[in-house]
């Protein structure tokens, strides 16, 4: 059987003030009524219906989640005590799966991505599921590039070792690169963007665990001893602080000999920031972005997020506003990754009540 496992665990720093510690960036609407969780929810149905799909989200997000998804049964939301990147949130997913179904195959996908293509996305895991099903295979979804972007992993394959189900072995995993760089890459023609979604056995990722993340797969070896059980809360939290603090990609595909990446274009963004929303959203005459109560006047190639209040935008361009009950974020289009930083100084400075 086929189960999808949603990561839901982060705090979308870059979309602040909008998306805030107390409701990060996967419960807010960004493009429409439904919160990027409930749209990735939805989107997986057709392929893997509710009673096969965990959400593994930190502890404090679990009742969120359920409000979000009340079709979810509860025992299905998986609360992390701490964040420990990738590596132990899909860990846990695993033997849980695997102590239901061990021939279960997994399809892992961060639950704040924006797909436009849903059907050709569809096909596309099926490809993957496909290959997944070879004995040890490790697979991930490659988008094809169409800039030399900057703000991506990227993933080199072999095309000249590709299956019939689409699938290319992996040569190499790079980290974001500088735009020169990324430039060669997409001239190079054998780079794809790296998506961060992954499908796999159970069995697969679990052995692959034991080899490369051995403390981690020790971890939460022993935690699944007590699955199902009253200790099963506190067997998981000392799990998670005796695991790796490290990506699945650093931890273990990057390490791995049995990696394949399915290419695919499916209108894919990891709407990463401010900027991406601006991109990806339809525009005025102006090239504009406007949400809510905003007039502007002598304004071009802007994005305007106005809360409550009435937002008045005169003689600018290329600015995105985003506006708040309590926090405004005025900063220039091409400087939206660096909203983070605002973030980690509210922390550093005991602000947390507006981080």
């Amino acid at each position: 059987m086929i189960y999808s496992v949603i990561m839901a665990g982060g705090i979308g720093s870059r979309f602040w003030p909008r998306s805030r510690e107390a409701r990060p960036k996967q419960f807010i609407n960004v493009f429409e009524e439904q919160s990027l969780l409930q749209q990735t929810l939805t989107r997986m149905a057709p392929l893997v219906p509710p009673e096969r799909t965990l959400v593994v989200t930190h502890e404090r997000y679990a009742d969120l989640t359920r409000e979000q998804l009340p079709a979810l049964p509860e025992e299905q939301i998986l609360g992390e005590p701490i964040s420990r990147n990738t590596a132990p949130c899909i860990a846990y997913a695993a033997i849980k799966i695997q102590a239901m179904d061990p021939e279960a195959i997994m399809i892992v996908l961060p639950a704040d991505h924006l797909v436009r293509k849903e059907e050709r996305f569809l096909k596309i895991l099926q490809q993957a599921v496909e290959v997944a099903k070879q004995p040890g295979a490790l697979v991930t979804i490659g988008i094809q590039p169409s800039y030399p972007a900057t703000g991506y992993g990227y993933i080199q394959y072999d095309p000249s070792e590709s299956s019939r189900d689409g699938a290319c072995r992996v040569r190499t995993f790079a980290e974001k690169p500088d735009e020169a760089t990324a430039e060669r890459f997409l001239d190079s023609g054998d780079f794809l963007w790296n998506s961060g979604i992954f499908v796999w056995r159970a069995d697969a990722i679990l052995t692959n665990l034991q080899t490369h993340l051995k403390s981690t797969w020790r971890a939460f070896e022993e935690a699944s001893q007590h699955l199902g059980t009253h200790y099963e809360n506190a067997a998981i939290r000392q799990a998670y602080y005796k695991s790796t603090r490290i990506s699945v990609d650093i931890g273990i595909m990057e390490r791995a000999g049995n990696v394949y990446v399915v290419p695919g274009n499916f209108g894919w963004s990891d709407i990463g920031d401010w900027r991406a929303v601006y991109d990806l959203s339809n525009k005025n005459r102006h090239g504009n972005v406007l949400r809510g109560n905003v007039i502007v006047h002598d304004t071009s190639r802007c994005l305007v997020n106005a809360g409550t209040r009435l937002i008045a935008v005169v003689g600018i361009h290329d600015v995105v506003v985003v506006d708040t009950d309590d926090a405004l974020l005025i900063c220039h289009q091409n400087s939206t990754q660096q909203v983070k930083n605002v973030v980690d100084y509210l922390h550093a400075n005991q602000h947390k009540n507006f981080a």
